[in-house]
């Protein structure tokens, strides 16, 4: 077991404008895993800890050089043997003082992986199942946000685009290359940062969504992106792009009932529809405030 005290340049108190000091020159950021099968993944602090003895996430200061999310899976790991590159963040919740700030970040994890205490800062790293959480002694901040993120933690964001719709609604024009067109907008959803969840309707700040990319007639035939940050899955109409849409709603809606599906386009029949079957719906302006912030 490693035992090892980690340092980034990060580490320091931060006199924040709210009156309090808080861990984190560059602000701090935490993890918290989420698995059906087993629950949610808590950290017990160390009694030497801020709050030291109460239950809360695997987290800490942020690197200089780290955004959030690098800065949560690299203390996950580092705390609780959560491997970082297996990670598969859903939505983030953020704190936010102005001159300090902390990210929760929920992910699952797509490997089996046992965690434990891998450094000294943990007394122990336990599935807690939802319902139980509550009886722990939480840490006060974690504790106040916990009833937010228990009412989210196993649901993840659908982004279903219709890409005939959105490239058509641009000034460029979608009919003079439909194929060019819906690759531009498949490399632009794959190198997509997280979405506000408000611009969404959503709670949580951030979103990292599953999205469906719709294509139909000359588009059909476009190849999905190759190690695209943001993975797309081309989904191809083989007749009607409507149908298709509202079968991979139906679909996203049975297999995850808790799940936020989301369908961009501004088709008045095609909004019915989805809605119709449990799905919301954004315009193509939406879409676009989403992928250029």
């Amino acid at each position: 077991m490693n035992h090892i005290r980690h340092r980034t340049d990060g580490d320091g108190w931060v006199e924040c404008v709210c009156g309090q000091r808080h861990w984190g020159l560059y602000g701090s950021a935490g993890l918290m895993v989420v698995d059906p099968a087993h629950g949610v993944l808590l950290q017990h602090r160390a009694e030497w800890s801020h709050h030291g003895g109460t239950w809360g996430i695997p987290g800490g200061a942020r690197a200089s050089d780290e955004n959030a999310l690098a800065g949560a899976k690299r203390e996950a790991e580092e705390e609780a043997a959560i491997p970082a590159e297996h990670v598969q963040p859903t939505h983030a919740w953020v704190e936010d003082h102005g001159s300090w700030s902390y990210t929760t970040v929920i992910a699952t994890c797509d490997v089996p992986f046992d965690p434990y205490p891998s450094d000294p800062e943990s007394l122990d790293i336990a599935w807690v199942a939802p319902d139980d959480v509550d009886t722990l002694p939480l840490h006060p901040a974690f504790g106040k946000l916990w009833p937010s993120i228990r009412e989210q933690a196993f649901r993840e964001l659908v982004l279903v685009v219709d890409a005939a719709n959105v490239v058509g609604s641009r000034p460029d024009g979608w009919w003079r290359d439909r194929a060019g067109a819906a690759e531009k907008l498949r490399d632009r959803l794959s190198g997509a940062q997280p979405v506000p969840g408000a611009q969404l309707g959503l709670p949580a700040t951030y979103w990292w969504p599953r999205i469906h990319l719709v294509v139909e007639g000359q588009a059909r035939n476009i190849d999905a992106a190759a190690a695209a940050p943001v993975p797309v899955t081309v989904e191809r109409a083989p007749g009607s792009g409507d149908d298709l849409i509202a079968a991979v709603v139906q679909d996203a809606v049975m297999r995850r009932p808790g799940d936020h599906v989301v369908v961009v386009t501004s088709d008045r029949e095609l909004r019915g529809r989805v809605e119709d079957n449990g799905a919301s719906t954004v315009g193509p302006r939406t879409l676009d405030q989403l992928l250029d912030p």
